[in-house]
């Protein structure tokens, strides 16, 4: 199946990504069916609502994470302490897994892509995947990210918790390898974010210092009743929207609490398109459907008493009323010194041809 994804991108159209990361664990414990049919179920729901590429994390927790890290998210949310142990609850998928998917997926037509965390699982994905996504946490892992962008690729590279500087260095390394597209994710890696948090004008910002690049918001904030946080996002310039998906937020633990579910990707797919469709056209034009008030509001010229045929129009024969259906105010100079060419009524919208 040829890409979506990519071509949306390009075209600087809105796109929305969901995030299924590694949620389809706790939707196949509650569901009481295998963690590959509710991956498949996520699939499903996603393209049911709307959503424009899904997308999962590839990982062994062996090469992700040392035994002692520490946990960095809400315990109140994910009470588990240490990252290896998180990730090792949620490792069992390998090459033959995402294979499966991506098949899934292009039989559902919906996008597929994964975020590989290290080298062996890079060059599997890129075998059946059409754009690569680099995680906030390997934004300083310069060989990987170099590992990454020789495959040619185009490139999502998040920027959570990065400094000016590292960003920088990660694009300036990616684009030495890789003229494919490359899009950059402003994120905020604190799970959940506060929405005070959420520092949206930094969009702005790297719209700016990466012009002619395309720029994104991978959101980490829980779903707000209006969805400002995606719209705010997306009117500051950010086309492609990554969030977490679920198909329960009240599941506790690793990315539920934090996730849209099916009904909030649709409606924001609902107030984008909403968006789009007020934002019109950047031409200075008067639009057809104001064409009649444009005739009608508008003033013209008008006769300011009786004008005798062979007198003369002055400033004080005329004055401007509506409809604009005759000579506009805005020629009055060419009018004042001309003759009337036959006796005028008062109040008359003055035309071309009553002048000599």
């Amino acid at each position: 199946m040829k890409s979506n994804l990519v071509d949306k991108i390009k075209n600087g159209e809105f796109v929305l990504i969901a995030e299924n990361g590694v949620n389809y664990y706790d939707i196949a414990e509650k569901k009481n069916i295998s963690p590959l049919d509710a991956a498949k179920l996520m699939i499903d729901e996603a393209k049911e609502a709307g959503v424009h590429a899904v997308k999962f994390q590839t990982y062994k927790a062996e090469k992700l994470a040392a035994k002692n890290s520490p946990y960095y998210w809400d315990i109140s949310e994910e009470p588990t302490r240490s990252q290896y142990e998180l990730f090792k609850k949620f490792d069992m998928f390998g090459r033959r897994e995402y294979e499966l998917l991506n098949k899934y997926c292009q039989s559902a037509e919906i996008d597929f892509f994964s975020t590989p965390f290290d080298f062996e699982s890079a060059d599997y994905l890129d075998e059946i995947m059409d754009i690569c996504k680099i995680s906030s946490s390997d934004l300083n892992n310069l060989p990987f990210i170099e590992y990454i962008a020789k495959k040619k690729k185009p490139i999502i590279l998040s920027t959570g918790a990065s400094n000016e500087d590292e960003i920088d260095e990660a694009v300036t390394l990616i684009k030495k390898h890789n003229d494919n597209i490359l899009v950059i994710m402003h994120c905020v890696l604190e799970y959940p974010t506060p929405y005070e948090h959420a520092n949206l004008n930094k969009i702005l910002t790297l719209k700016k210092r990466y012009n002619g690049l395309i720029v994104g918001y991978s959101d980490h904030t829980k779903p707000d009743a209006s969805l400002d946080i995606i719209k705010t996002a997306y009117n500051l310039g950010a086309t492609v929207i990554e969030k977490h998906f679920t198909l329960d937020k009240s599941i506790k633990g690793n990315d539920h609490y934090h996730a849209m579910d099916v009904t909030d990707a649709k409606n924001i797919i609902t107030a984008i398109n909403f968006i789009d469709k007020i934002r019109g056209t950047y031409d200075l034009l008067s639009l057809e459907s104001e064409q009649k008030a444009r005739q009608n509001a508008r003033r013209s010229i008008v006769s300011n008493g009786i004008i005798k045929k062979g007198e003369y129009l002055t400033r004080n024969n005329l004055t401007f009323k509506r409809p604009g259906t005759g000579i506009a105010p805005s020629k009055i100079s060419q009018i004042i010194g001309k003759k009337s060419g036959l006796d005028i009524p008062d109040d008359t919208i003055l035309t071309l041809d009553m002048l000599e």
